[in-house]
């Protein structure tokens, strides 16, 4: 049973992938800060395909001891999905210092560090799977998001370098861009604003969390063999 870790596991997006892969028979370890009751119910259900463990990644010094623990403990690792986030808004001039560093080290260091590690693990087996989780905010823009999108788009241009560099080692890597879902990062979003970005929509409506990790579990699956150094959009068509 391959072994996947994922990060920002324990709600939304990171939850329903967790939720898809135990379906799909991978062996997860769900990272996260705090584990919610709906982790813990997963957990329980799936006992022996399910493992919490707790880190908060603006601590960037211990992922490498991080990544050593997992491996120890559970085995070699297939895939990495790095979801985990943070989503501070805010105007650039008028946004403090401290959020600025905190959207760059969780957004951008910590996958980096966690994808060096891990992926130490793929190239002693020469297989591998690595999916960086961006946002169609990367490509769009949005007022008040600057620093996020900057954090995101990172992820575009890591994903394209890193493909090459992994690529005779037979380890893909994909970055997935969803588009508005609703999920607690988005929570702020109703109302008019939220009519107005489903009417951008083609379908109607806005991508799912689902949406997203069927994509994940497609990335990890040998029909995505062939698919590398790109980037996958999930947002109902908006971007069109």
């Amino acid at each position: 049973m391959d072994l996947v870790i994922v990060t920002g596991a324990s709600k939304g997006l990171g939850l329903a992938i967790c939720q898809r892969l135990l379906i799909e028979d991978y062996k997860v370890v769900g990272i996260a800060r705090s584990k919610t009751d709906e982790f813990t119910k997963l957990e329980e259900e799936n006992k022996n395909k399910l493992f919490y463990t707790k880190y908060d990644f603006i601590n960037t010094k211990g992922i490498h001891e991080l990544i050593k623990l997992i491996t120890k403990k559970y085995g070699n690792i297939y895939g990495l999905v790095n979801n985990a986030a943070v989503g501070h808004d805010g105007i650039l001039g008028t946004m403090h210092e401290s959020q600025i560093s905190e959207l760059i080290k969780v957004n951008i260091e910590a996958p980096i560090f966690l994808t060096k590690y891990a992926s130490r693990s793929m190239l002693m087996k020469l297989r591998g799977r690595i999916i960086n989780i961006s946002s169609i905010i990367a490509s769009t823009g949005f007022n008040g998001l600057s620093v996020y999108g900057a954090t995101k788009a990172s992820l575009n241009g890591f994903t394209k370098s890193l493909a090459r560099e992994l690529g005779k080692a037979k380890i893909t890597v994909n970055t997935i861009a969803p588009g508005y879902m609703q999920t607690a990062m988005t929570s702020g979003l109703q109302g008019k604003k939220l009519e107005s970005i489903k009417r951008r929509s083609p379908l109607g409506h806005l991508a799912t969390v689902t949406d997203v990790a069927g994509t994940v579990a497609y990335l990890l699956s040998n029909d995505a063999k062939n698919i590398t150094g790109t980037t996958i959009t999930v947002d109902a068509g908006s971007t069109a």
